[in-house]
């Protein structure tokens, strides 16, 4: 197998998934350079996407797929507690939510024996 069909699987992860997101988001950089944090418009945007992201982790737990539909529901929504927890104790880290929400759903599936 030639090196070039070894790495053909991430070319197209590259070309088909991030290379497009990144032209909207430095899209947004340029549009939004100079806009006031804290217009109608910007508080607008910034309430829809944290509902589109609510939603689509509240989908993700409730309607699991694949392997995390091993995990039981009191175990999905526990973790999400304990993150949620971390992330207000730690004055509103999103990177401590994540792991201490991701550290209590592996802690529970462990405990569950998966």
């Amino acid at each position: 197998m030639s090196s070039f069909a070894a790495l053909s699987p991430y070319l197209v992860l590259i070309a088909a998934g991030f290379l497009p997101n990144e032209v909207w988001r430095m899209l947004g950089i340029v549009v939004v350079h100079g806009l006031d944090e804290r217009s109608e418009l910007v508080i607008w945007v910034r309430a829809v996407a944290t509902a589109l992201l609510a939603g689509v982790v509240a989908k993700i737990v409730l309607f699991p797929p694949g392997g995390l539909a091993d995990v039981q529901l009191p175990i999905r929504l526990s973790a999400i507690a304990v993150g949620f927890a971390a992330f207000l104790i730690a004055r509103r880290s999103v990177f401590a939510g994540v792991v201490a929400g991701e550290a209590a759903l592996i802690l529970g599936a462990w405990l569950e024996g998966l």
